[in-house]
């Protein structure tokens, strides 16, 4: 055992005749305080206009919001749970852990196959946390802990290689069930029968898988696609539906019986396997449009001649299609836009119309406003005098004349201002010679 040792240390003494009096020597010195205004921004903004909002002291908003933090961690936790909990499932007895989806269990539907050690494992403490016997217990609940004897074997299976490889041999939540006829009419041919390959591709022994590719994939990718899966080699076997083998020592007949029985059974369902992949591929390449192609390319080099006819009648027939179609889409387009333009000029015409009858109002007003240039009540005469004259002048000028004298008159209440107006513009058109001088009276 180590023993420990004491090293004593000597300091340094000071010079000889130094005192603090004389030999201390000073360099600067603090300067004065100064009051400043400091502006909080950014997240300092926010804290301080949370803080002086809710009237709170800076321990106690500290406070609050390690509180509200420590809350959404806890909610977020939650939130991880990749799937609602299948009532069923939680009543499920923990004898038929083997019949039981695991991936389920867990939560990790979603994942299957693709969940990582790493996730099986969170998403096993979030299952304890959530099931565990003791905190149900604590909580005064008294369910038996079946489930959580479920949870505990569906970790053990998925957490060990080998039995995770004979589970996902036989999981057929994550098959990918053939397309219908009905869905290849509407989908994308490629798209729908590569997911079921995709799905295939994770018995391989060999990798990489090649894809199924699309419309525009090279003659040799396909080949390489139908060659590779037409001698397919899978990794997967099917021990996990065997029958439980008896431990007895004393039985060995019958334990090799059920070990024959399970070989044999491994071996039809093997055989069985192989034939429904192969029924995949000949439906897949059944309605493989490009093999089509390729063998239409194939009798190309012997009807040479005949398919290059047929391709300039075709490419002449579309040319005439295309051309036809467009001269009737550039006549439809010029009927639409000459329709449009009737419309529009038609809708110009009628506001320019409503233009000029709202002027045309805004004039007889202006005159009505200063009461027809007299002072007290106007006589009909005098009315019909300066109505009459307004009616001249308006005769006389055109729709923009009009909706500049509007423009003038408008806003205006003082009876010299509007007279003034009104007179201006009868000195106009005399001048014009658009009116007679002393045509207009009342006006001028």
């Amino acid at each position: 055992m180590a023993s420990a040792k004491t090293t004593e240390l000597v300091l340094p003494s000071l010079p000889e005749g130094w005192s603090a009096e004389k030999d201390f020597k000073v360099l600067d010195k603090i300067s004065s305080t100064i009051q400043r205004t400091i502006e909080p921004v950014g997240p300092h903004f926010l804290a301080h206009a949370r803080r002086a909002r809710h009237k709170r002291t800076f321990s106690e908003d500290d406070r609050i919001q390690a509180q509200e933090r420590a809350k959404k961690v806890e909610e977020d936790n939650d939130s991880d749970i990749s799937e609602p909990e299948d009532l069923m499932m939680l009543q499920r007895d923990a004898k038929d852990w083997k019949s039981q989806d695991h991936y389920k269990v867990l939560g990790l539907s979603k994942y299957r196959y693709k969940a990582t050690e790493e996730q099986i494992k969170r998403a096993h403490r979030k299952k304890v946390l959530k099931h565990h016997p003791d905190k149900k217990a604590a909580a005064g609940r008294s369910e038996d802990d079946n489930f959580f004897k479920c949870i505990q074997k569906a970790t053990e299976v998925l957490l060990d290689p080998v039995k995770r490889r004979q589970f996902d041999s036989v999981d057929e939540a994550a098959e990918v069930e053939p397309p219908t006829k009905k869905q290849l009419a509407k989908g994308n041919y490629y798209k729908l029968w590569g997911s079921v390959f995709k799905a295939e591709a994770r018995f391989s022994k060999n990798h990489p898988v090649p894809h199924l590719g699309d419309e525009k994939s090279t003659r040799e990718e396909v080949e390489n696609f139908y060659n590779f899966w037409y001698n397919f080699d899978s990794w997967r076997s099917f021990e996990y539906l065997d029958e439980d083998v008896p431990d007895d020592n004393e039985n060995r007949d019958q334990k090799r019986h059920m070990e024959r029985k399970n070989a044999n059974s491994r071996k039809k369902k093997k055989a069985e396997d192989n034939a429904r992949l192969r029924k995949l591929l000949d439906d897949c390449s059944a309605g493989d449009e490009r093999i089509k192609k390729f063998r239409q390319e194939a009798n190309a080099a012997k009807n040479k001649k005949r398919l290059e006819k047929e391709a300039a009648e075709k490419k002449a027939a579309e040319e005439a299609k295309a051309k036809k179609e467009a001269e009737e889409k550039a006549a439809k387009e010029a009927e639409e836009k000459a329709k449009t333009d009737r419309e529009a000029s038609k809708k110009a015409k009628e506001a320019a119309k409503n233009a000029v009858k709202k002027n045309k109002r805004v004039l007889r007003g202006s005159v009505k406003d200063a009461n027809y240039f007299v002072s007290g009540d106007a006589s009909a005469a005098t009315i019909d005098a300066v109505l009459n004259d307004v009616d001249l002048v308006q005769a006389k000028i055109d729709a923009d004349e009009i909706a500049a004298l509007a423009g003038k008159l408008n806003g205006l209440k003082i009876a010299d201002e509007i007279k003034g107006v009104w007179t201006e513009e009868v000195q106009r058109l005399v001048a014009a010679g658009k009116l007679k001088d002393g045509e207009v009276k009342a006006l001028a």
